[in-house]
């Protein structure tokens, strides 16, 4: 992991530990609204039961091998580090960033291979980073041309040029549910940061109050490029807001670091914005990140899992890599981290959204598609214990993580040692739930009837030899 690679996981993961999400030992229901409408709630449930996840960041600046976005805010060099060769002084850093523009033409691009390989793992919905907080548009968007469809890209010649039309088409037909991220603020607007004064930081660079109008042509805006996301991609699932400080001042939780650097209104009309979005997507969840209220209809930890169960909706994202970005040669996690990982959110009671970035020629790195081949080999064998399941006590204890079926009939407890490589022990002793009767015990992934004995609330198993077949954990089902 490179310095800055550490220095943006360490800030990612403070901001989120510090934030009211973390406050009074997980007690994120603070704030938290239940949606009312029907079609919300029903599509929340649906969500909860896919569990696995992919989020994708992509950009011009993946040719670069850089952070999305970040390197623009002078508040944030500290860990974005610009690089000399990209420019000398802000603005011609600035100007140079923007033109990578001109030069992105990713023409390996293949959501048809994406889809498949992940499909296989598991992962059962996706969120595509249809504008990053930089204002370029993955979507053929008719409010800039600063956009992958302008003239001015070389990809626009592509048949597949409208990425964001050609991944979420390919993916809905793959049976997925389809998200499309989307940046409230926008750092290449002039209705947010006037190029009549210089941007300090992520935040509108004038106040909103003395020039309402300015800010209510960048209402205007936002709200314009998200009707033509909700209206003319087919069907989306979710809404997935980014840039919480976009937000009404009242809002501003003062115990959150991050919030306190909030000095001006930046209300964006989130009822305006979430009312069209329902219209033209009846049922659709919409997540406003970080700011409490009836639009954050599920709660998102970033690289970083809540300690205990939550009793609400909730995602963690998490990259695979190091980086949201792509970077070259960077450090992906094993695929033993990463299904350790799943089992952990699951186990209380959230979806894991795993991040994996395109690079500038429009497909993962070798590794990625790697990593996905041994996680499907794991999930074909264990997939009943983690879809449509949801979290029971006692949740978690010593090496062993609990999940239910939704009838309540089976309980699935997996056993792991996230601190080695993974050996199935010849026996494995654990609690059973309270009020769960097992009349069954199987190991996934194995043939064959298991020894167990069952001593007041603990079941005790001895594995057969081919225990050592397990990869990852040991997957053991209970009926009853």
């Amino acid at each position: 992991m490179s310095t800055q690679q550490k220095t943006k996981t360490l800030f990612l993961s403070s901001l989120f530990l510090s934030s009211a999400l973390f406050s009074q030992a997980h007690n994120v229901s603070e704030g938290y609204q239940k949606p009312d409408d029907p079609l919300v709630m029903q599509n929340l449930e649906e969500w909860q039961d896919l569990k696995f996840g992919l989020f994708m960041h992509w950009g011009t600046y993946s040719q670069w091998g850089i952070v999305e976005s970040w390197s623009l805010c002078p508040e944030d060099e500290s860990w974005t580090q610009r690089r000399p060769e990209h420019g000398k002084s802000y603005s011609e850093y600035v100007e140079n960033y923007e033109n990578l523009q001109k030069t992105f033409n990713p023409t390996q691009f293949d959501p048809q291979k994406w889809a498949d390989a992940t499909k296989k793992a598991g992962m059962k919905y996706v969120v595509f980073t249809t504008k990053h907080h930089d204002g370029f548009a993955m979507f053929d968007t008719q409010e800039s041309d600063y956009k992958i469809t302008s003239p001015n890209t070389p990809f626009s010649r592509n048949p597949k040029a409208d990425v964001t039309k050609e991944i979420f088409s390919t993916f809905r037909k793959e049976g997925f549910k389809i998200g499309a991220y989307f940046s409230k603020p926008d750092w290449h607007s002039d209705d947010y940061w006037w190029p009549y004064f210089p941007p300090k930081d992520r935040n509108v660079n004038y106040d909103p109050k003395k020039y309402p109008e300015r800010w209510g042509n960048f209402k205007k805006f936002t709200f314009n490029q998200l009707n033509e996301i909700t209206s003319n991609y087919g069907k989306i699932d979710i809404l997935w807001l980014d840039g919480g400080w976009v937000r009404p001042f009242h809002t501003i939780d003062p115990k959150v670091e991050w919030q306190r650097t909030i000095k001006v209104e930046q209300d964006i009309d989130m009822d305006k914005i979430g009312m069209m979005a329902r219209k033209n997507q009846p049922g659709i969840i919409v997540v406003d990140r970080t700011v409490p209220g009836k639009w954050e209809n599920y709660v998102t930890p970033e690289q970083a899992v809540p300690e205990h169960a939550l009793s609400i909706p909730w995602e963690s994202c998490i990259t695979m890599g190091d980086s949201f970005s792509y970077v070259p040669n960077d450090h992906y996690k094993t695929s033993q981290k990463i299904i350790e990982t799943l089992i952990k959110i699951i186990s209380r009671g959230g979806n894991y959204l795993m991040n994996i970035a395109p690079g500038p020629n429009g497909d993962y790195d070798p590794v990625v598609y790697e990593r996905l081949k041994e996680i499907s080999g794991w999930m074909e064998k264990n997939r009943s214990a983690v879809f449509a399941t949801r979290s029971i006590a006692p949740y978690h204890e010593g090496d062993f993580y609990y999940t239910q079926s939704k009838d309540q009939k089976t309980v699935n407890v997996f056993h792991m040692d996230d601190k080695a490589d993974y050996r199935s022990p010849a026996t494995l002793k654990f609690t059973v739930p309270e009020n769960f009767n097992p009349r069954s015990v199987k190991v996934l992934g194995l043939p064959g009837k298991i020894k167990w004995k069952k001593s007041g609330n603990s079941i005790e198993i001895n594995m057969p030899e081919e225990r050592a077949r397990l990869k990852y954990s040991t997957v053991i089902q209970l009926t009853q």
